[in-house]
């Protein structure tokens, strides 16, 4: 898997997004209310925080909604700095800031410096589609993987659960590399377990797993959670096969979406319900074996990404890779025919290579990658579970159950995100807390929201821009008024 690369070394000057120039941004503007439209027709309409994540997106970034002023104070060199939208479906702005948090957040204070492995399960449509729709039963599923990932690591590392405990943290993805619909888990596990040795935890590493515990790991935990979806009525087995049954729930219409898109096929327009259209440019690959790979009734179950204990920089960039944002900005493209054309990270093995969309059902794609408020993409497991009693001694915040040390922090100050300077500093190694030009101190003096002031500030800073560049007019220059001047 290859992992987000090293940034290269080099002086990096700020500037800021321009949102309104990228064309996702100029896809969503000018289509989204022609999608309405094109659902009210089918007397289909969108769920509340679907529509609020589209309204919001189109205020991302843009100063005519509201912004910081940024001051130095030695220079008095002014900055601003436009509001996010904080969501959480498509924006690649806020995306890529949640990513940058989520990475420093792991890194820092929640992962110990002992290996970790990836592990990657992917299930089949039908799953894909009730964990959409039914958050809650994804979180008992994701339970029941767990369990059965760490029983495996705790025996194989000698131990049982009354003396042994093991850990990972879930990142719960929901999309796939053709902005299709995709739910599957990304699990950063200890590569081995802990154990109590005079009081304090002693970590026990174990071997790669082999292809038959991967095999036999991946059908245990098929067999589990088959029984307990028909345990809860959600599948109906018979002698031939077997089937997931639910009734539509309230969002019918983004359920309908959201199965186009699991799917790949057309979800608005003439052609809805055939294959989404795809390019291949390369040739197609013949079917290779995958090393740490399981596959089994439709489910899939990869091993083979791990990083050293200790190895904070790989771990990161690890972080980053499994945080990532749904879309990527650079990918994006429009064919001369007006479609919307998205490049494929990696090719398909039959040679795909790209994706191509009409523009409304390109914004059906996007309306199917919103997740439901409230609902947790990132889970912690076992020793790194909020109550666990190991916590405290094997992250590296130490805070949990029995802390080391009394935090003096504030709730606000624990839960404070990293702020837009810290978060640039980080990833690009560009710091904005100082002066550009004289490398004085940068603090913000102001944050404005009333529309009013707003447009006299952009009207001014506009008007400013023009003369400098020579658009504008220029003030006449004139002399002292008559009788003022006095020559000797």
């Amino acid at each position: 898997m290859e992992l987000m690369p090293p940034l290269a070394p080099g002086p990096v000057r700020y500037e800021r997004h321009r949102p309104e120039t990228t064309l996702l941004y100029q896809l969503v503007e000018r289509h989204y209310p022609d999608f309405l439209v094109a659902l009210a027709e089918r007397d289909r309409h969108l769920p509340a925080y679907v529509q609020e994540e589209f309204v919001s997106y189109l205020k991302c970034g843009r100063l005519e909604h509201g912004f910081l002023r940024v001051r130095c104070t030695t220079c008095h060199a002014e900055r601003l700095v436009a509001f996010s939208c904080k969501r959480r479906g498509f924006c690649p702005s806020c995306g890529g800031r949640r990513m940058t948090e989520s990475a420093a957040l792991l890194v820092d204070e929640v992962l110990p410096a002992e290996p970790i492995r990836q592990w990657v399960l992917s299930v089949p449509f039908p799953l894909r589609f009730l964990f959409a729709a039914e958050p809650a039963a994804m979180g008992r599923v994701l339970a029941i993987v767990y369990r059965a990932m760490a029983s495996a690591l705790i025996r194989k590392a000698g131990l049982t659960r009354a003396k042994g405990q093991t850990g990972a943290v879930t990142l719960i993805q929901r999309f796939g590399s053709a902005l299709n619909l995709n739910i599957h888990f990304h699990m950063l596990c200890l590569d081995g377990a802990y154990t109590r040795d005079n009081g304090r935890p002693h970590f026990r590493r174990v071997p790669p797993p082999t292809p038959a515990e991967l095999d036999a790991l991946l059908k245990e935990i098929t067999a589990r959670i088959a029984r307990h979806l028909e345990r809860r009525g959600l599948l109906i087995r018979d002698l031939e096969s077997s089937h997931l049954t639910r009734a539509p729930g309230e969002d019918a219409a983004l359920e309908i979406l959201q199965g186009h898109s699991i799917t790949y096929r057309i979800a608005v327009g003439p052609h809805e319900g055939r294959k989404a259209f795809t390019l291949q440019t390369v040739p197609a690959n013949e079917r290779t074996t995958t090393p740490f790979l399981a596959n089994h009734g439709g489910f899939s179950l990869h091993a083979g990404v791990a990083v050293r204990g200790g190895d904070k920089k790989t771990l990161e960039r690890l972080c980053r890779y499994i945080t990532r944002p749904a879309l990527a900005e650079g990918r994006l493209s429009l064919t001369p025919q007006g479609r919307v054309r998205y490049t494929l990270k990696t090719p398909y093995r039959d040679g795909t290579t790209h994706v191509v969309f009409a523009p409304l059902d390109f914004i059906a794609r996007l309306a199917a990658l919103v997740p439901k408020p409230r609902v947790h993409l990132t889970r912690y497991h076992g020793v790194f579970a909020p109550h666990s009693r190991w916590r405290a001694q094997i992250t590296p915040a130490g805070r949990g159950s029995g802390a080391r040390a009394v935090d003096t922090r504030t709730p606000a100050e624990r839960h404070r995100a990293m702020s837009w300077a810290q978060r640039l500093k980080r990833v690009f190694k560009l710091d904005l807390s100082s002066c550009e030009g004289c490398g004085g101190q940068v603090r913000v003096i102001a944050c404005l929201e009333d529309p009013l002031v707003i447009g006299k500030i952009l009207a001014h800073l506009e008007t400013r821009r023009r003369v400098l560049a020579g658009e504008g007019r220029r003030p006449e220059v004139r002399g002292p008024p008559p009788g003022t001047l006095k020559l000797r």
